[in-house]
C-alpha cells in the first residue's frame, strides 16, 4: 500500500467509527489499525529495539484506552502513535524535535494538500482509481463544501434539502471526514525540514572534540574567574540548602499539629518549593557543566561541590516524600498525593541523571533526551493501571471513609463500592452505583469502556 491508500484507508476508517459515537472502544480499534499499518508500512533498516518496543506500548495504550477511556490513557494512545510514527521514519532524529515536526506539519498541512505530487502517485495508477479520484472523489470534496456555504447564505436554498429526510447526518459526515483526514494526512505525510536535521547534532548525548576546548564562556569573564565562581556558589549553596533542609524538616514533623485544610495547603506548597528547587538546581548545573568544565582537570573541587549538592537536593526530595505519606495515613489516599509521588520521583530520576551527566561528561542534551522517555513512561505508568481503584482499595480500611466522594469523584471505582454497599448493607448506594453501570453499558457498541463490561449488573 502507498501513502495515499493509508491516507484515504485511515479517513473513512475515523468517519465509520466515531459517526454518531462517543469517544470509547472506537478510539483504541482506530489506535490498533494505525500502528499495525506503521508496522507493516516501516522498512526494515528502521525496525529497531525502540520502534519495537513502542509498537508495543502502542497496542498495550490502545486497550488500555477501550478499557479505561480516560484521559490519561488518551494521552498514552497520543503519545505512544506519534512516537511511533516519528521512529518508523527517523530512527536517528533526536526524540524532542518530535513535537515541532508535527506542529510544523499541522500548520503547513493545507499547503502540503495542493502539492499534489507530493503524495498522490504521478503515473501507474490504475484505471478504477483514477476515475473515482477524477469523477467522484473531487467533484464531491467540493460540492460538500459549497453546498455548506450556499446553506448558511439562503434559507431557501437549504430547505430544498431539508424537505427529503436521510438517516445521515451530512454535517457530521463532513467534519468527521476533514478532521480524520487531517489527522491521516499528517500521520502518514508529514514532512522533516532540512533545518531539523542539520540541528540533529546539537542534541546528542556526548560531546564532539571541539567541545572539549577549555575555554570562557563569557568574554568579560576569564576561565580561572569562572571556575572560583563556580566553587563560591556551590559552596554557598550547599551551606544554604542545609539550613533549608532543617528548617523544612522541622516544620515539617516538629510544628504543632494543624487543621486539615491547613497542613494540606502547606504541603503543596512545600512540595512545589521543592519541586522548583530541584529544577533550578539542574538548570544551575548545567549552567556550569555545560562543555568546558567537564573536562577541566582544575574543575574538580567544584565537581565535588555538585555533586554534594545534588545528594542535599535528594534528601530534600526524600524528606517531602516521606511528608506527603505521612499525610496519606492521615487521612488517605488521592489523586493528587498519588501525583505528588510521581512528580517527586521525576525530580529524584532527573538529579540522578545530574550525577551521571557530571560523572560521565555528559552533555546538557542528555538531561532532556533521557527524561523525555521517563516522562514517556509516567504517562504509560498512569494509562495502564486502576489507581482510582487502588485508591478506593485503599481508603474502604480506613474508619472515615467518605463514600459520595468515592462515588463522585474517584474513577473506575464501581466494583469495589459495589462490594462495600453489601457489606454495609447499604442498598442506597447499591442502587445509585447499579444505575452509573446500567448508563455505561447502554452506550453504542464502538462508544462502550470496556472496564463497565466486566460489572455485573
Amino acid at each position: 500500500m502507498k501513502t495515499h491508500h493509508h491516507i484515504f484507508l485511515t479517513a473513512a476508517l475515523f468517519v465509520i467509527v466515531f459517526y454518531d459515537q462517543d469517544i470509547g472502544l472506537n478510539l483504541g480499534i482506530l489506535g490498533v489499525v494505525y500502528a499495525l499499518l506503521t508496522l507493516f508500512k516501516t522498512p526494515e533498516r528502521n525496525r529497531t529495539r525502540t520502534f519495537l518496543i513502542l509498537f508495543v506500548t502502542s497496542i498495550l495504550s490502545c486497550f488500555a484506552f477501550a478499557w479505561f477511556g480516560d484521559f490519561p490513557s488518551l494521552l498514552a494512545v497520543v503519545s505512544s502513535l506519534l512516537l511511533l510514527g516519528y521512529r518508523s521514519k527517523n530512527r536517528k532524529l533526536k526524540i524532542l524535535f518530535l513535537i515541532p515536526v508535527f506542529i510544523i506539519n499541522s500548520v503547513t498541512s493545507f499547503c502540503r494538500f495542493f502539492s499534489f505530487d507530493e503524495w498522490l502517485p504521478k503515473k501507474n495508477m490504475s484505471g478504477m482509481w483514477q476515475k473515482a479520484l477524477a469523477f467522484i472523489i473531487i467533484p464531491l470534496l467540493f460540492i460538500s463544501v459549497f453546498f455548506g456555504i450556499y446553506s448558511v447564505g439562503s434559507d431557501h436554498f437549504a430547505a430544498v434539502f431539508r424537505d427529503y429526510e436521510l438517516d445521515i447526518n451530512i454535517w457530521q459526515v463532513l467534519c468527521l471526514s476533514v478532521l480524520g483526514f487531517f489527522i491521516a494526512f499528517n500521520y502518514w505525510n508529514y514532512a522533516v525540514e532540512r533545518f531539523v536535521y542539520k540541528k540533529n547534532d546539537l542534541l546528542d548525548d556526548n560531546f564532539q572534540e571541539n567541545d572539549k576546548i577549555r575555554k570562557a564562556t563569557y568574554s568579560f569573564l576569564d576561565l580561572d574567574a569562572e571556575r572560583t565562581s563556580g566553587v563560591i556558589s556551590f559552596f554557598c549553596l550547599n551551606i544554604l540548602l542545609v539550613f533549608f533542609i532543617v528548617t523544612y524538616n522541622y516544620e515539617q514533623f516538629y510544628e504543632i499539629s494543624k487543621t486539615p485544610v491547613q497542613l494540606s495547603e502547606e504541603t503543596h506548597e512545600r512540595v512545589n518549593a521543592v519541586i522548583m528547587s530541584i529544577i533550578m538546581a539542574v538548570l544551575v548545573i548545567m549552567f556550569y557543566f555545560k562543555s568546558g568544565f567537564n573536562f577541566d582537570p582544575k574543575a574538580r573541587l567544584m565537581k565535588i561541590l555538585a555533586r554534594i549538592w545534588i545528594i542535599l537536593n535528594a534528601v530534600l526530595v526524600c524528606s517531602a516524600a516521606l511528608k506527603n505519606y505521612e499525610y496519606i495515613l492521615s487521612y488517605g489516599f488521592t489523586y493528587k498525593r498519588l501525583g505528588v509521588f510521581a512528580f517527586l520521583l521525576l525530580a529524584l530520576i532527573g538529579l540522578a541523571l545530574t550525577f551521571i551527566k557530571i560523572q560521565k561528561k555528559k552533555r546538557n542534551a542528555f538531561l532532556f533526551n533521557t527524561m523525555t522517555w521517563y516522562f514517556y513512561g509516567t504517562v504509560l505508568a498512569c494509562s495502564y493501571v486502576n489507581w482510582g481503584g487502588m485508591i478506593t482499595s485503599q481508603n474502604m480500611k480506613r474508619k472515615d471513609f467518605v463514600v459520595n466522594y468515592h462515588f463522585e469523584q474517584i474513577n473506575f471505582s464501581e466494583k469495589l463500592l459495589l462490594k462495600y454497599a453489601d457489606e454495609k448493607n447499604d442498598f442506597k448506594l447499591k442502587k445509585k452505583v447499579m444505575e452509573k453501570i446500567k448508563e455505561e453499558k447502554s452506550r453504542p457498541f464502538l462508544s462502550k469502556i470496556l472496564y463497565y463490561e466486566t460489572l455485573k449488573d
